[in-house]
């Protein structure tokens, strides 16, 4: 099966330790979302966002550095295996380099996730961090 991969970025006006401690809070995740979250900073725990439109696992954490997770959505058939999500927090200056890397999209669905990260990720940080 053919998959997609894409990469976004966005700088936000925080140190990365705060990015890192809300993405991993179901209370600050859902605040900057706009969507219902349960998460944890647990490797192995299960985590669901966006009301329940997203689900998968922890897989793998840095401390204020990376976040490795499972990813899929709603729409993915059940023959999809999940996707995998990376999450990359570099200083920059007085505030943090925020990128996401998404692989193992099914097929023809890689331009939507990306405008999604964006439209429904990062314009609410930018709102919910203050930039």
């Amino acid at each position: 099966m053919k998959t997609e991969k894409l990469e976004v970025s966005i700088t936000l006006p925080v140190e990365p330790a705060e990015i890192y401690k809300a993405w991993l809070s179901s209370k600050a995740h859902s605040a900057f979302t706009g969507g219902t979250a349960s998460i944890s900073a647990r490797k192995g725990s299960k985590y669901t966002a966006w009301d329940d439109y997203i689900s998968g696992k922890i897989l793998e954490l840095e401390k204020d550095k990376r976040i490795l997770h499972s990813w899929r959505a709603a729409e993915f058939r059940d023959t999809d295996p999940d996707s995998m999500v990376e999450i990359l927090l570099e200083k920059k200056g007085k505030g943090t380099k925020l990128t996401i890397r998404h692989s193992g999209i099914p097929e023809k669905l890689g331009r939507i996730y990306k405008q999604g990260w964006k439209d429904y990720y990062f314009t609410p940080m930018k709102a919910y961090f203050g930039s």
